[in-house]
């Protein structure tokens, strides 16, 4: 069964860093992608970054570029989002989840692409 559990959000100051892992279990970790998406209060969920866990190769959304990594943790099945410069707007409950596919592009950050999710963790930005 496959299990995802987001740890790491909290509130810090604009300009901050944050670095969220979600903890995976129930899958061959190598074989799959992650991808971490976000929703602020009143919008819709939108991804933020995804990686392939086979090759390694990551795409980020536009809005996260420069600012944002992900990374994994193969020999802990770990997932981690650096957050770094933070901004009012990335206030969110930020989620990981598994997709059975990878591709460099925006594909990677639609919501179809992904069949299981974690409860999320959130993250406020604010002075």
């Amino acid at each position: 069964q496959v299990h995802l559990v987001e740890s790491g959000g909290g509130s810090v100051q604009p300009g901050g860093s944050l670095t969220l892992s979600c903890a995976a279990s129930g899958f061959n970790f190598r074989t799959y992608c992650l991808g971490w998406f976000r929703q602020a209060p009143g919008k819709e969920r939108e991804g933020v970054a995804a990686i392939s866990l086979y090759t390694g190769q990551a795409y980020l959304a536009d809005s996260v570029q420069g600012r944002f990594t992900i990374s994994a943790d193969y020999a802990n099945n770990t997932l981690y989002l650096q957050m770094t410069t933070l901004k009012p707007e990335d206030t969110a409950t930020y989620y990981c989840a598994v997709g059975t596919s990878f591709s460099n592009d925006e594909r990677s950050l639609w919501e179809s692409e992904y069949h299981h999710w974690g409860q999320g963790t959130q993250v406020t930005v604010s002075s």
